[in-house]
């Protein structure tokens, strides 16, 4: 009888991390039914529709619509609309991906209903309970089942919380599967064309975090961060819906639009944007997954919080925290415009083939004969 698995996306990054998940499952059709839910918690085409386009998903099975509203009037949307989804299908496992609402929400249900659950890069931390995503992870870390993390700190959290080895699996970086199997595309992609860009002759910036945009201060420092560095390079801004609509309640629109060298763009999709990530000198985010493609991609990464939920960016990677403060931001622009590169190497595991290491658990789950995790690894990975 195959195992029916309800796989959760609710937000852009939930969709470049499911499509891997959902082709490695395919394969096994005789073992897995996954039923797709889209929670509708990002709804736009430019948020939503265009990566299931792009990166092949098939169309949701169910689709929530919860729409947009507070931390926790949508985590109570989510939580009300996917009950009767659990209830209906009875699901062997529910899966969730990343640290959004939607992952928070499907979670508590499933758990309420006594169905297993799955996290995908799970036991990632910044130790800031401050952000909504802090929360999310650890509590659905605690309701999991299956613990899949990306990288060794996320290993070292969950032990430190006192979370049973046997729910723990390094199986490495979900996002990087669809990151390596749409390179060619990627490649492909004439956004610089379009743009009337220079391959490694502009810089990127991604920002959309409430701590940066929420408050009129800290989008007046930003304002002057961007004006210096365009200057000195063009800055590409492909901006969330969100955060326009804020630079309109803070007065702030004008400001950034008449910023010399800085191009306002609309929010692009993954083929686009990666190309844009690929071919920058260096990328300015308060973004998570960006900070794990550049490192990849060997991009600098100036990534623009306090502290990071992904360590292994700075200790192996590209990535360097940096607040937003304008001189080491500056500084630290003026030793990659000298071209002076961070060293960097590719993180343990982070190869594309995260959803065939979780698929291949997923499978031995109720074997007498469990194979070691070892075991499981040595078809997978390289030597």
């Amino acid at each position: 009888m195959k195992k029916k698995i309800l796989v959760v996306a609710g937000a852009r990054p939930n969709f470049i991390k499911i499509a891997p998940l959902l082709q490695e499952l395919k394969i096994y059709n005789s073992e897995f039914e996954p039923i797709l839910v889209h929670t509708g918690q990002h709804y736009d085409f430019q948020m939503s529709q265009i990566f299931f386009q792009e990166l092949d998903i098939p169309s949701p099975d169910i689709n929530l619509e919860v729409g947009s509203g507070s931390q926790a009037l949508q985590t109570a949307k989510i939580m009300e609309a996917f009950e009767p989804v659990v209830m209906a299908h009875r699901p062997w496992l529910v899966i969730v991906v990343g640290d959004v609402n939607s992952t928070l929400a499907c979670a508590l249900v499933a758990a309420k209903l006594n169905v297993l659950i799955a996290h995908v890069e799970a036991g990632l931390r910044s130790f800031d309970r401050s952000m909504p995503e802090e929360i999310n992870r650890v509590v659905t870390d605690c309701l999991s089942d299956y613990l899949f993390v990306s990288e060794e700190s996320g290993v070292r959290n969950l032990e430190h919380e006192g979370l049973g080895d046997d729910k723990i699996f390094f199986v490495g970086n979900i996002m990087i599967d669809t990151l390596m199997t749409n390179m060619p595309a990627i490649d492909r992609s004439g956004i610089l064309t379009n743009l009337g860009l220079r391959k490694q002759a502009y810089s990127l910036v991604t920002l959309h975090r409430p701590g940066n945009v929420d408050s009129k201060q800290a989008m007046e420092q930003i304002a002057n961060i961007l004006e210096t560095i365009a200057s000195r390079i063009p800055v590409i801004y492909p901006i969330h819906p969100r955060t326009r609509n804020l630079l309109k309640d803070h007065n702030l629109e004008e400001r950034f639009e008449s910023v010399e060298g800085l191009k306002m763009i609309e929010p692009l999709g993954y083929l686009e944007f990666l190309k844009l990530v690929k071919e920058s000198l260096f990328v300015l985010t308060d973004s998570g997954g960006i900070q794990e493609e550049t490192t990849v991609l060997k991009i600098p990464c100036l990534t623009m919080r306090e502290n990071t939920e992904r360590p292994v960016t700075i200790a192996q990677g590209t990535n360097c925290l940096m607040g937003l403060d304008q001189t080491k931001i500056l500084r630290r622009c003026n030793e990659i415009l000298s071209r002076e590169p961070k060293m960097s190497t590719i993180p343990k595991y982070w190869d594309g083939k995260t959803a065939q290491r979780i698929v291949q658990i997923l499978r031995t789950a109720d074997s007498e004969n469990h194979p070691s995790f070892q075991e499981i690894f040595q078809n997978i990975s390289p030597p």
